[in-house]
């Protein structure tokens, strides 16, 4: 049996496999509301096998959308619209999950295809932007946001709360919250875009202050036999990388004494002047070494495309689970193909057994 396909718990919940689909955003929500589309998208990524599904970044509030398309779920009414999602993903094997997340100084951007740049100070269909620091990302996103007062931190800080019990009500078992990105939890993390003289900026402490709250507030009121995790950008690539993952590391282990169960890696994309290394699986090496560290599970994305490459960076012990988004975008019955690659048996398990009947029963070969 390949480690790819062993069963992972965590806490109360078991995936068939150590396969998740990340969230991808679809800019394709009106005024936070999901759509037929997000019910097709979702249901078909978990009908080809994989454990865990994760939904897009999902808005705490109006401000916190990156752009007009963006899911939300600040309302009861938001949420319900995810009922039919949930039941679609969980008719297929998988478990459902969301991520919930604030945008930050990010927020206000035209959709990718029309432009991924902050939407002009003119058009009606922007909003203010709020961030730790009235600093701007720049680059494409040159708007200057808000400086949050106190109790701008203590809002979004409930609005996080709600949208992780809206999600509970509606039966999502798997909470992700988006601290990553540069979006508003990473913005509170790097002095890129924290310059704050009061309780929440300047210290490794006080720039830490923000997530943990929030974490903490959320691990109130999301149960306790299901998984509560975070992504979070544990390096920039900006030139100070020790120093910064260092700092990741030790808000790693408070997040673990906080609740937390697992974390996804990823980078923080603070500073549109970061030198990236792409390459394939780059980040698992250093999610090992968080793993280690700070004795968390954890997960992440980016370039691990091929099932060769995923059974690798379990088989090695460096992550729990492996996020493949875009290849399964090309082709949503990854996880089968990666089971028939890997050379398991009877790779029918992986799918529904209307599938299976007929890719496995008449297969020549």
């Amino acid at each position: 049996m390949s480690a790819l396909f062993n069963p992972f718990t965590l806490k109360g919940v078991t995936l068939r496999n150590r396969i998740a689909i990340p969230p991808m955003c679809q800019y394709m929500a009106v005024d936070g509301l999901i759509n037929e589309w997000h019910r097709v998208h979702l249901a078909g990524l978990a009908r080809g096998g994989a454990g865990l599904v994760i939904t897009e970044a999902t808005a705490v509030s109006p401000e916190g959308r990156i752009t007009p398309g963006c899911a939300g779920i600040w309302s009861d009414a938001l949420a319900q619209a995810f009922a039919p999602v949930v039941a679609s993903i969980k008719a297929a094997g998988a478990v459902p999950g969301i991520q919930i997340a604030h945008a930050g100084r990010k927020a206000s951007a035209n959709r990718p295809w029309e432009g991924d740049d902050h939407i002009a100070a003119e058009d009606p269909r922007g909003w203010p932007t709020i961030a730790p620091s009235a600093i701007a990302f720049g680059a494409n996103l040159p708007k200057v946001p808000q400086a949050m007062t106190l109790g701008d931190i203590a809002r979004v800080r409930q609005d996080f709360v709600a949208a992780a019990a809206r999600a509970r009500e509606v039966g999502f078992e798997w909470l992700e919250l988006h601290f990553a990105h540069g979006y508003l939890g990473q913005s509170f993390f790097s002095p890129h875009s924290n310059h704050r003289a009061d309780a929440y900026g300047g210290s490794l402490e006080n720039r830490s202050r923000f997530l943990l709250e929030t974490l903490a507030a959320v691990r109130q009121v999301w149960p306790g036999h299901l998984p509560l995790t975070a992504r979070f950008g544990v390096i920039e690539y900006d030139g100070r990388d020790d120093e910064t993952l260092a700092e990741s590391i030790e808000l790693a282990r408070n997040f673990k004494r906080e609740g937390l169960d697992m974390l996804s890696v990823s980078v923080g994309f603070s500073t549109p002047a970061a030198t990236i290394p792409w390459a394939p699986a780059f980040l698992a090496p250093i999610a090992e070494r968080v793993r280690r560290q700070a004795d968390l599970p954890v997960a992440s994305a980016w370039g691990i495309d091929t099932p060769e490459l995923a059974e690798r960076v379990v088989t090695d012990g460096q992550l729990d689970l492996v996020m493949v988004g875009r290849a399964h975008l090309a082709n949503p019955h990854w996880s089968y193909y990666a089971a028939r690659q890997l050379g398991i048996e009877r790779p029918a398990w992986v799918l529904p057994a209307p599938y299976a009947h007929w890719l496995e029963r008449y297969t020549v070969n």
